[in-house]
């Protein structure tokens, strides 16, 4: 070492790394603080999931900051990304490209909903780009330049929790999400008068963590739920947010167009809003300080996202609630096998009704089975058996009464009338069916009609009705009720789905999760074709026709003001005690039983993988995880374009502990798929909802 030193020369001492000297762009002057980008690029392919580094230019040094749009140059094209941080020294050798552009300014993926994304697309072994997608709704510019809100006083919410007081451990959650804590529950929801519904709690639990300094995010099916919730926020203090004020709640659903999305959404990001309540994809909404996450009936299959990488809503508020430390619930009026396993793991605790409170609250129910109805004679095989229409006739006096149809549609279904075989499309071999009573029969895959039609098996050309859907019912029950109305609620009813009843006389004819609601709840509910409900081997298939019922005979008045609840078919006994009990825990914990002793859903974790046989074989074969189970592959209905066999199906089952660990192999095998660009086509889903 030379014993003369340089001025300003930093020494080196033996057996330390060299600092790496920084490689900035030639002729891009870039940011003075934190020049490096790491960017997540908005492009599908699975081996591309990780971040990038871009340098930043000094012109964007201010604005490019984490969660704002950016487009970036990669593979010879101008991509979006987003920016997930700034960093001082970058990790990559090279030279670095600098970002191309700055799309806005406004940081729309915060960092809390950033992590959840990744959270989310490594659960589900998908990728971070196909998260964000669900996550950040499009940009719409004329709202961004929106003014935002004056630093006016927040709303003031109403402290209550009567609606929770009849619940076992309700108040208590309530108190615990007040003092600021993140306490788990499964709740489930009784029938009740004003004041008391689901909507009603859901309000004051919400306006309990508002006063307790923090926001809330209730996440719902459609919008009629969102109206709900809405309406009970006004009675409990927190009022629809308004632009250029602070505090209130806002609605957050795709249906409502791009603009009004996305206002929502930004009224949120700013904390503009206090309360966020919306469908699906509202799971992802950056709400500040957010403290509690609320999933209401998460049976509903709307909450299963149909695109990559397939989450479902009440794993990704579970996921939330923990990253975040908020408060979880989620209820129904039934028990999904799911939610039940949270409580008998320990991970949530059960907040539901002593049986002396859920006898006074709910309506009386019957069961009118084949046994319950053989005094009637021939007339037991009516669809509406006697004791059922005569209780229709009673009740209406009191007020509306409502008729729950499991199919929508005229009559979805025919057969041959000679030889009764199923009547199939001679193009396609789909079902045919008849949209009105004079209508042709027409196929439900292709919509072809079928003029000349006749049976393949015996030549017939007279058809007969299988299913009869809720247009049908409601042409019959007017002939029985002649002055009576009738209104049909469904998404393919003519008048759409009802919202409201009036407390008047009539007959209302619906589709599960289309019911209306009646002010002063109906005086009566039929549950039509109980058998069809439980016909079937999907999973989960029990609790979910439980939920369904529930959800109607809970819009019934109590049994000491007459409310009546019919049953009319012969489902499967334990599901039709289960109604009459009004017990849905007790299904779901046999349910949940059953399923740990069989190893199926939610005791193991199960990844679906569906495509043509070589490209699943494929990426199955370099999956390696202990305790893995392969089932099949197996033939499957679906098949790939352009392929002449069908796709096949291999289903890989591993225990619960090992769900992690899936889901990583399986993310890596694909993206070895995708690197090395191998034919065919291949989906794989974690925790499908259906394995049949």
């Amino acid at each position: 070492m030379s014993g003369v030193e340089h001025a300003g020369e930093q020494l080196e001492l033996d057996g330390l790394p060299v600092p790496r000297a920084r490689r900035r762009p030639r002729g891009v002057a870039l940011a003075d603080e934190q020049p490096v980008a790491r960017v997540c690029i908005d492009l599908p392919p699975q081996h591309l999931d990780r971040l990038f580094e871009y340098a930043v230019p000094a012109t964007m040094a201010a604005d490019a900051r984490p969660g704002t749009r950016v487009k970036v140059r990669f593979g010879g094209q101008d991509v979006d990304a987003y920016v997930i941080e700034r960093v001082d020294e970058a990790e990559h050798d090279g030279d670095l490209l600098p970002l191309r552009r700055l799309v806005s300014a406004e940081p729309v993926l915060t960092p809390a909903v950033a992590r959840l994304a990744r959270a989310v697309a490594d659960r589900w072994a998908g990728t971070l780009t196909d998260v964000l997608r669900l996550a950040v709704p499009p940009r719409h510019a004329r709202v961004e330049a929106e003014e935002q809100a004056d630093d006016v006083p927040s709303v003031v919410p109403v402290s209550s929790t009567s609606a929770w007081l009849p619940y076992r451990g309700g108040p208590a959650f309530g108190q615990h999400v007040l003092a600021g804590g993140a306490p788990r529950a499964v709740w489930t929801a009784l029938p009740g008068a004003v004041g008391e519904r689901w909507p009603d709690a859901v309000a004051q639990v919400v306006a309990t963590c508002v006063l307790g300094g923090r926001g809330a995010l209730v996440v719902v099916p459609d919008a009629r739920d969102i109206d709900q919730v809405l309406t009970a926020l006004v009675a409990a203090g927190i009022p629809a947010h308004r632009p250029g004020a602070r505090g209130g709640a806002v609605r957050l659903a795709a249906d409502d167009g791009p603009a009004v999305r996305y206002r929502a959404f930004l009224a949120a990001l700013r904390g503009q809003a206090d309360v966020v309540v919306g469908t699906r994809a509202s799971a992802f909404a950056p709400v500040r300080d957010l403290g509690l996450v609320v999933c209401w009936d998460d049976g509903d299959s709307l909450y299963a996202e149909p695109r990559a990488p397939y989450p479902h809503v009440r794993e990704v508020l579970a996921l939330r609630s923990e990253l975040e430390s908020a408060a979880y619930l989620v209820g129904a009026h039934g028990r999904t096998v799911e939610a039940h396993a949270l409580v008998e793991s320990g991970w949530a605790h059960d907040v539901s009704a002593e049986r002396s409170v859920v006898r006074r609250r709910t309506p009386r129910v019957q069961a009118l089975t084949s046994t319950e109805l053989a005094r009637e004679g021939a007339a037991a095989a009516a669809r509406l058996p006697t004791p059922a229409w005569r209780a229709i006739r009673d009740r209406l006096a009191d007020g509306p009464v409502l008729v729950q149809v499991p199919r929508a549609g005229y009559v979805p279904a025919v057969a041959c009338g000679r030889c009764r075989a199923p009547a199939r499309c001679t193009t396609c071999h789909g079902p045919l069916g008849l949209a009105r009573a004079d209508g042709v029969p027409t196929c439900g895959w292709c919509g072809r009609l079928a003029t000349d039609w006749r049976c393949q098996e015996c030549g017939g050309a007279t058809l007969r009705s299988v299913r009869v859907g809720s247009e049908r019912t409601a042409e019959e029950l007017g002939r029985a009720f002649p002055g009576v109305p009738v209104r049909v609620s469904g998404a393919r009813a003519e008048g759409g789905v009802l919202a409201t009843v009036r407390d008047v006389p009539a007959v209302v004819v619906a589709t599960p999760g289309a019911e209306p609601v009646a002010p002063s709840g109906y005086a009566a509910a039929v549950l039509l074709d109980a058998a069809v409900s439980t016909a079937g081997s999907a999973l989960g298939l029990l609790p979910d026709a439980l939920r369904r019922w529930l959800a109607a005979a809970a819009l019934v008045r109590a049994g000491s003001e007459g409310g009546t609840v019919l049953l009319v078919g012969d489902a499967e006994e334990r599901v039709t005690q289960s109604l009459v009990r009004w017990d849905p825990v007790g299904l779901a914990s046999r349910e949940l039983a059953e399923r740990v002793e069989l190893a199926l859903p939610p005791a193991v974790r199960v990844a679906a993988v569906v495509g043509r046989r070589d490209a699943v074989l494929a990426v199955v074969r370099r999956i390696e995880v202990p305790g893995l189970d392969v089932l099949g592959p197996v033939p499957v209905d679906e098949r790939s374009p352009g392929a002449l066999e069908p796709d096949v199906r291999a289903v890989l089952r591993v225990p619960r502990a090992g769900g992690n660990a899936l889901a990583r192999a399986l993310a890596a095998s694909m993206a070895v798929r995708s690197a090395k660009r191998e034919g065919g086509t291949v989906r794989a889903q974690l925790d499908p909802t259906e394995l049949g």
